[in-house]
């Protein structure tokens, strides 16, 4: 499961691997209201993403690790926080987290480092095979983390032929999906086992 973390909007994207292939079994985004206490966001984010994890079971969370420089401090600091309800859903439910940098994913799906959000959504369509350019671009980064915490693990970048994804995307949480009524897709085949 991947977990691209916001305090306005955080995007994840659960990937299952199997004989048949690569399965997008949920993605969506986590949004909580600005006009609402700190407190009152973070709550709300760990309680979507502790559901999420309680429904979908991952064997590893991969969350996108902090910027080393951030041109606003206090985006870290939000960023920090969000991150940190992140890891104790993760934690209370003992999933490992893998944190990888966001020019890692962006290198790895895209063969560049510094890709934008647009490259980074046609890259993650094609590697998962996906009939639509997934939106928004942090359901796009939620996925790209999966898939590169899958390779990271297994060796393995996940393939598009003869793979398969599941149909609507059901909501572990209440949360905006992507896609929202979807028909199932082909993928190209895979020969990763196990469950990111």
């Amino acid at each position: 499961m991947g977990v691209d973390p916001g305090l306005v909007a955080t995007g994840f994207g659960v990937l299952e691997i199997g004989p048949g292939g690569v399965t997008v079994r949920d993605a969506g985004v986590i949004s909580t209201t600005t006009g609402q206490p700190l407190e009152a966001r973070l709550n709300a984010l760990h309680r979507a993403v502790y559901r999420i994890i309680e429904l979908q079971s991952p064997g590893l969370l991969v969350v996108e690790d902090l910027y080393t420089e951030y041109k606003f401090p206090r985006t870290a600091i939000l960023m920090g926080h969000a991150r940190g309800v992140i890891y104790l859903a993760a934690r209370q439910l003992g999933v490992s987290v893998l944190a990888l940098a966001p020019s890692e994913v962006k290198r790895a799906m895209t063969g560049n480092g510094a890709a934008g959000k647009g490259q980074m959504q046609r890259a993650v369509q094609t590697v998962l095979g996906l009939k639509d350019l997934p939106r928004p671009s942090h359901v796009a980064d939620a996925l790209g983390l999966a898939a590169t915490g899958m390779a990271r693990i297994t060796g393995r970048v996940p393939g598009t032929v003869g793979a398969r994804t599941t149909g609507s995307f059901p909501s572990s949480a209440g949360a905006q999906r992507w896609p929202p009524h979807s028909p199932p897709r082909p993928l190209i085949p895979s020969r990763i086992t196990g469950r990111p």
